[in-house]
C-alpha cells in the first residue's frame, strides 16, 4: 500500500491541534501519532486540549502532557473543567471553547470520531467539525463498554518502541481510571495489533482514524487551499 505523507510547510512548524473529552483520551486515541510526529517532522506545534479536565484528573492530563510532548518545537496545554458525562447539556459553553481554540491555526486536527457513543466524545467530534471547516480532521477511537468501533479508513503503523510507550503513559499517568474493567495494557494493545493487521503495519501494530473528507495533492501548487475566511 503506498503511504501518504503529511507535508511539511517550508517556512513553519506543522501545527497539531488535539483535542479530547477526558484527561486520558488523547493518550488512548493518537498517542502515537503524536510520538511519531516528534520524532519523525522536521518541526511540530501542538496544542493539546481537554474539556474534562478538572481536579486530579487535570493534574493527570499535565502530567502526561508534559512528559509526551517533550521535544515538540512549541507546546500549548487548554484545559477545561466540564463535567464528565455532561457535556452536552452544557454544549453552548464547550462551543465556545472548541471555537477559541481556532486561534491555534491549525493544520490537522485530532479528535473523537463522530460514531462515538460516548455522549461527551460525540459532542466534541461534531464541534470539531463545526468548528474547523476547512482542516484534515483525524477522528481516532476509545475502546469500551458501548462497542462502537466501526471501519476506520486511515492508519498509522508504530513500531513496538512506541506501542511501549504509549501503554507505559496510560499506566502511570492515570491513576484514577485504573478501576475500569477496560482500562489495561491487553485492551490498548489489543486494539493497536488489531489495526496494524488491518494495514500489514511493518511491526504489527497501528493506531487508526476516521477521515470524512481528504485532499490529495499531486505535485507543487495542486490541493493548496485557498486562504481562509
Amino acid at each position: 500500500m503506498v503511504p501518504l505523507e503529511l507535508p511539511a510547510p517550508a517556512d513553519r512548524p506543522l501545527r497539531l491541534l488535539a483535542l479530547g473529552a477526558h484527561s486520558d483520551d488523547l493518550e488512548i486515541g493518537c498517542a502515537g501519532l503524536v510520538i511519531r510526529a516528534i520524532a519523525e517532522l522536521p518541526a511540530v506545534e501542538i496544542c493539546w486540549a481537554v474539556a474534562g479536565a478538572g481536579g486530579e484528573r487535570g493534574d493527570e492530563a499535565t502530567g502526561s502532557a508534559a512528559e509526551l510532548l517533550a521535544g515538540a518545537s512549541a507546546t500549548t496545554i487548554v484545559l477545561g473543567e466540564f463535567t464528565d458525562g455532561y457535556m452536552p447539556y452544557v454544549g453552548a459553553d464547550i462551543k465556545r471553547w472548541v471555537h477559541a481554540l481556532a486561534d491555534a491555526e491549525p493544520d490537522i486536527v485530532l479528535v473523537h470520531h463522530r460514531d462515538d457513543l460516548h455522549q461527551d466524545h460525540r459532542l466534541l467530534a461534531e464541534l470539531a467539525l463545526n468548528a474547523f471547516r476547512d482542516h484534515l480532521i483525524l477522528g481516532y477511537e476509545i475502546p469500551k463498554y458501548d462497542g462502537d468501533l466501526g471501519r476506520p479508513n486511515v492508519f498509522v503503523p508504530l513500531d513496538r518502541q512506541t506501542v511501549d510507550r504509549k501503554l507505559s503513559q496510560l499506566e502511570r499517568h492515570f491513576g484514577t481510571q485504573r478501576g475500569k474493567d477496560w482500562f489495561d495494557a491487553e485492551t490498548f494493545r489489543g486494539l493497536m495489533r488489531l489495526r496494524g493487521v488491518e494495514c500489514r503495519a511493518p511491526e504489527g501494530y497501528a493506531e487508526a482514524f476516521y477521515s470524512a473528507k481528504a485532499v490529495l495533492g499531486l505535485g507543487p501548487g495542486h490541493g493548496e487551499a485557498r486562504p481562509r475566511t
